[in-house]
């Protein structure tokens, strides 16, 4: 099909993108890598008035760090991601759940910023930010404001982004000494994933200090595996100790049924899938 006709904006600057987004009201839609947003427009399941292009605007792109901190910029690709070497140093489960992002071409075309300003459930990097409770820096008509990953993830493809605000950047806390493993469980491969599980493990002498697991596509948002993570906490870094972890895995999560799997079948995976990503990330 072709989208409707809208008008098109590629601003050279953050403020000069939300005060365009302001301009033009709650009819404008911000274009990043396109890889969500373009297959809807086709479909007319957004119909935007305006189109407002990140492209140009270089705070947008690149990593850097900033003390214990690794700032992502919201257009910076998930090739990108996937390369750099300061991901790959101080947070590699970005890296490792990158790698699973659907095909190449989408990760050559779709950005970091962009998968997690539309906060898909079933998408990978809302719950790999979850987990590493990262900040998301926002800009909007009032100034800029600084948003936890607990709370930019509202429900259903819905985040605490104000239509006349943009996502500037990632802020990722440095992960020195810790184990980290992303599992996902698809039908076919470049699929969404059914289920996926982000893991990160802190050990020392034998014992687990501390672990984060989140989980993808087990509720209308990212969830914490709190459970687990409590049952974890001091426990010895054992099989045994993993295993009676993860019964906890799937409690305070709301799957849904669909055509590709039943809330039943989410449970299951939930358990065997953070299971796995648990005894990666604590090296068992």
């Amino acid at each position: 099909m072709i989208p409707v006709a809208f008008d098109y904006s590629r601003p050279a600057g953050v403020d000069e993108a939300v005060q365009t987004l302001t301009d033009a009201g709650e009819d404008a839609k911000v274009l990043a890598g396109g890889q969500s947003l373009i297959p809807m427009l086709r479909l007319r399941f957004a119909a935007p008035s305006m189109l407002v292009d990140l492209g140009s605007i270089g705070e947008m792109h690149g990593v850097r760090e900033d003390g214990d901190d690794l700032v992502i910029g919201a257009m910076t690709t998930h090739d990108e991601v996937l390369k750099n070497p300061l991901i790959r140093a101080h947070a590699p489960l970005i890296a490792q759940a990158t790698a699973t992002v659907a095909d190449r071409q989408v990760r050559h075309l779709g950005t970091f910023g962009g998968s997690l300003a539309h906060a898909d459930p079933a998408g990978d990097m809302p719950s790999v930010a979850t987990a590493l409770d990262a900040t998301f820096e926002i800009a909007g008509p009032s100034g800029r404001r600084s948003v936890a990953a607990s709370e930019f993830f509202v429900d259903y493809l819905t985040s605490a982004l104000e239509p006349d605000e943009v996502l500037v950047s990632v802020r990722v806390p440095k992960l020195a000494g810790w184990g980290t493993h992303y599992e996902k469980f698809n039908r076919v491969a470049q699929a969404w994933a059914l289920v996926g599980v982000a893991a990160a493990v802190r050990r020392n002498n034998g014992t687990i200090e501390e672990a984060r697991v989140a989980l993808t596509n087990m509720a209308s948002k990212p969830v914490r595996a709190h459970g687990v993570e409590e049952a974890l906490a001091g426990a010895p870094a054992t099989a045994e100790s993993l295993a009676a972890a993860c019964d906890h895995a799937a409690e305070g999560t709301e799957p849904t049924s669909d055509a590709s799997a039943s809330a039943d079948y989410r449970t299951h995976l939930a358990t065997v899938l953070t299971r796995r990503a648990l005894e990666s990330a604590a090296g068992i």
